[in-house]
């Protein structure tokens, strides 16, 4: 739909701004070319994924559909495979897959284990290799909460206060604690201690009031550096039993900040323009505020407060020489004065009213210095959306403001940046629109019935139209019940949120959903605000002018992909040398040649995660002395995580209705756990049989087994990409948390309880290894201390077998021969199977705790645009919620939510 603009682009040049040519000058034309050839050559690719629900609970299991999309939301033909991370929130990686991508779209799944996951916020992060050549702010996020109810004792509800200047801050956190049925655990002593990443802060004790309230107050008199600091509390609840909580500072530690966007980009001399107002509590979220802005006189030019989100606009006449000052106060009673932006006296500026029907109301405005200077010179207005020159003109300047009206049809929906150049290229102004033509496809679905019985057969017609004319769509389905899983429409992500709106824009959005849930004058008029305040960086305009292309690391990725080096012992490269691929689980085998530098690579291979691969250059002449190297996975840094404003403090009285129901259901499973917690597990190694490490925690943050080890020859190269939270650079290992804050102090590595050097782990055979434990962090600091060190590896080494006689083969076995690899690479996860069950038979012994009624990646309209869905509900009574997202082949969007009563 987007290419008719481009088509009929040239038409509009020139034709509502008189236009003169500068032969000294990069001509308009040039501009658009080589604009539209960096988007040939640079074509943006979105991700955006499905979940069928928006949190979930420890032993649940998160599914989800992928759509990866060209700029014009179209299956993108480019990238074939996805990559999908789960992390949680301290920014440690948890979980990676690999996903295959075909026609646009991918499915997937996350199980959330008890013994992996613990009740914490999950950051979702998705992305294609292409896409990890530009910006990373432009990836899938997304936070998803996880909730804990197995054998659960105590909840809580955490509220924060802050006072003091930075160098004598001073947090008060009171803490409310409830048993499982709501009652307060009042007159219950409390051990805590506050602790950073750095050193410990503060530590007490207290005792709860009779409505389960504690106070937890400290200064941070040290200045320590509060970043990821956590209180840990401990409760006695009697019975020498105790339960155990973390919480973190995050949400308090940020400062109150305004933020002052004029339209345009500045604050002209003379010129009357917009300037929008944001201002952020600490916890990233926007605050309501009211106030003023005064001169340097104290002459008050505007009142001014927050229209939505903490986001707020006032207009403004500088004047030369004066400077000017917020005076705020926010919704708690703290007040704050913060200077404007400064005053320029030279400036061209573009404005644009877009909430005035189907038009754009356009105004150029120059200082009367600009317009003295620059009298009688050309400039450029160019709109680009996604890449895409949608509208360019070319005036000369003949008078200090210009209006124009441009027709919105001109543009696709989504955000549009119009940029004012001058004649040389150079970006003068801009500014962001959000175009909105109600244009998505017309979905619909409808059931068989109006009201339906618990564990009823349910018939879902699915309907799907362009306008008016049916289309062949692709659509996920999402069915739940409401009283289980109570929705905040606003804060969704949804598939129109997320591609026509976030995945274009480099900030924080809070609650996107609001803007598309009910289109109205004030949702236009908040959107419009949060374009102001808003930036887009794909491209540069400078990056246009020097025909310069972004550089290109990641071609897009057609298939799995193994390369390596084919050398001598000596470390020669071999030309031509023949390598042999075999995966034997799966008959499976390929052959490469090496190139000059010895580089070989198979390509478009296709398995699963679990596949063991060999690779052998025994196929050459004088093979015994060659010996293969096989490069590591690489995968972008973990930055710090920039949807933090999205945690949740008080997760279990957000998830109460969830993790009430969640309960139940586990409650049922009860006496098939009880069988599963008391069968004995034999004891392995770890960092506790050994004196040196008895001051590391008791429970690792990640832990690699035997079996994930099994085929790795090198100990040192399957390390490099396998460990979570860890990142592996110039030959040390780092807690990648803190090396992306720019910490780079490496971690400790010891084997069988002696420290050791890195290079050290290149002899090790995978094989040999029982269990390789993480900690990110030592809590006591004992090891990092001793060694200057920060984290640490323990790797537990097999008890070799005493008084066992092995033949000569076997002894064989155990020399890895150069010339041969035995690895298991990361390779595509499994899709698993959404269990539906069905009731036609007489109904089965037990409840249907079932949130997630009914999970469907897979729904497609045929050409008459209709599909038909069945399932049944379970034993849930009310409102069920059901929810389809996709897109037809030409990149139409759609959603629509459709609900039904259960009796």
């Amino acid at each position: 739909m987007i290419y008719r603009y481009v088509i009929t682009l040239l038409l509009f040049v020139g034709c509502y701004l008189p236009v003169r040519a500068q032969s000294d000058s990069i001509s308009l034309n040039t501009l658009i070319e080589r604009t539209g050839k960096m988007n040939a050559a640079r074509p943006i690719e979105k991700v955006y994924l499905h979940f069928d629900k928006p949190y979930y609970a420890v032993d649940d299991t998160m599914w989800f559909k992928g759509y990866v999309s060209d700029n014009f939301h179209q299956a993108s033909q480019l990238s074939k495979v996805l990559y999908v991370e789960l992390m949680n929130s301290r920014d440690s990686l948890v979980k990676t897959l690999r996903l295959p991508v075909k026609n646009g779209v991918t499915t997937g799944s996350f199980p959330l284990p008890e013994g992996s996951y613990r009740q914490d916020n999950y950051h979702i992060r998705a992305y294609t290799k292409w896409m990890v050549n530009f910006d990373a702010d432009y990836f899938f996020k997304k936070t998803i909460l996880v909730g804990n109810a197995i054998e659960k004792q105590v909840n809580t509800q955490v509220s924060f206060t802050r006072t003091g200047s930075e160098k004598s801050l001073q947090v008060t956190t009171r803490v409310v604690y409830k048993d499982m049925d709501g009652n307060p655990l009042s007159n219950k002593k409390v051990n805590w201690e506050v602790s950073s990443n750095v050193d410990d802060v503060a530590k007490g004790r207290g005792t709860t009031d009779q409505s389960g309230a504690l106070t937890i107050s400290f200064t941070n008199n040290k200045q320590i550096d509060l970043t990821g600091a956590n209180i840990v509390a401990i409760i006695d609840l009697g019975n020498r039993k105790t339960a155990g909580s973390t919480i973190s500072l995050k949400p308090v530690l940020g400062n109150t900040d305004v933020q002052f966007f004029p339209e345009g980009g500045y604050l002209l001399t003379g010129v009357r323009g917009k300037v929008a107002v944001k201002a952020l509590a600490a916890s990233g979220l926007g605050t309501n505020f009211t106030g003023t802005i005064t001169d340097n006189a104290g002459t008050v030019m505007a009142n001014i407060s927050s229209q939505h989100a903490g986001m707020g606009v006032f207009i403004i006449t500088p004047e030369q020489g004066k400077t000017y000052k917020a005076n705020i106060t926010f919704a708690n009673g703290t007040k704050g004065t913060y200077d404007l932006p400064k005053t320029q006296d030279a400036g061209f500026n573009v404005s644009i009213n877009s909430l005035e029907g189907d038009n754009l109301s356009l105004k150029l405005s120059a200082s009367p210095a600009f317009f003295a200077a620059n009298k009688g010179k050309a400039f450029y207005l160019i709109a680009q959306s996604v890449g895409t020159v949608c509208f360019a003109a070319q005036t000369v300047l003949k008078e200090q403001v210009y209006s124009a009206v441009i027709s919105q049809n001109k543009f696709p929906t989504g955000v549009v940046q119009f940029t004012l150049l001058s004649s040389a290229g150079v970006p003068l102004s801009e500014r962001l629109v959000f175009i909105q033509h109600k244009d998505q496809l017309n979905l619909s679905l409808s059931s068989d019935k109006p009201l339906y019985g618990v564990r009823q057969r349910v018939k879902l017609a699915v309907t799907a139209k362009n306008k008016t004319a049916p289309v062949e769509g692709d659509f996920s389905v999402a069915v739940i019940d409401e009283s289980k899983v109570p929705v905040d429409e606003d804060a969704e992500t949804t598939i129109l949120s997320s591609l026509l709106l976030t995945s274009d824009l480099k900030g924080y959005v809070e609650k996107p959903n609001y803007y598309f849930s009910k289109i109205n004058e004030k949702t236009a008029s908040d959107l419009d605000i949060l374009m102001l305040t808003q930036g887009y960086r794909r491209f540069t305009y400078t990056d246009v002018i020097a025909n310069a292309l972004p550089q290109v690391t990641y071609l897009p990725e057609q298939g799995i992909e193994i390369t390596g080096t084919l050398r001598t012992l000596n470390g020669m490269p071999v030309k031509g040398g023949n390598l042999r691929m075999l995966i034997p689980n799966r008959y499976f085998s390929a052959n490469a040649v090496s190139n000059p530098e010895g580089q070989f690579k198979f390509t478009n291979l296709t398995f699963t995660d679990t596949a063991k691969v060999v690779i052998t250059a025994k196929n050459n002449y004088n093979a015994k002395n060659l010996m293969l190297m096989i490069d590591g996975s690489t995968f972008p840094a973990l930055p710090k995580n920039k949807l933090y404003p999205d945690e949740e403090t008080n997760i279990d009285s957000t998830m109460h209705s969830y993790l009430l129901n969640s309960k139940k259901r586990l409650g049922s499973m009860q006496q098939i756990k009880e069988v599963i917690v008391r069968a004995p597990t034999p004891k392995g190694p770890s960092h506790t049989d050994y004196p040196a490490l008895t001051g590391l925690s008791m429970m690792a943050d990640h832990t690699v087994n035997a079996d994930q080890l099994k085929s790795c020859s090198t100990l040192l190269l399957c390390l490099q990409g396998m460990l979570a939270g860890v990142t592996f650079e110039n030959n040390n290992f780092y807690v990648s948390r803190d090396y992306n804050q720019g910490k780079k102090v490496p971690m400790s590595v010891f084997v069988r309880g002696m420290p050791v050097d890195v290079s050290y782990l290149a002899s090790l055979n995978g094989a040999d290894v029982e269990s390789i434990e993480v900690f990110l962090r030592d809590e006591l600091g004992l090891v990092n201390n001793a060694y200057q060190t920060n984290g640490v590896i323990v790797i537990n080494t097999k008890v070799p077998p005493k008084g066992t006689k092995i033949s000569l083969q076997d002894l064989q076995d155990m020399i890895p021969q150069p010339n041969v690899v035995n690895f298991t690479p990361m390779g595509y996860n499994i899709s698993r199977e959404f269990y539906s069950p069905k009731y036609d038979v007489p109904k089965p012994i037990g409840v249907d705790y079932r949130s997630t009624i009914y999970w469907n990646p897979r729904v497609s309209t045929d050409k008459t645009g209709t599909a038909s869905l069945e399932f049944y509900n379970a034993d849930g009574k009310g409102s069920y919620r059901a929810v389809i997202e996709g897109w037809d082949k030409d990149g139409n969007l759609g959603r629509f939510i459709y609900r039904y009563k259960v009796q």
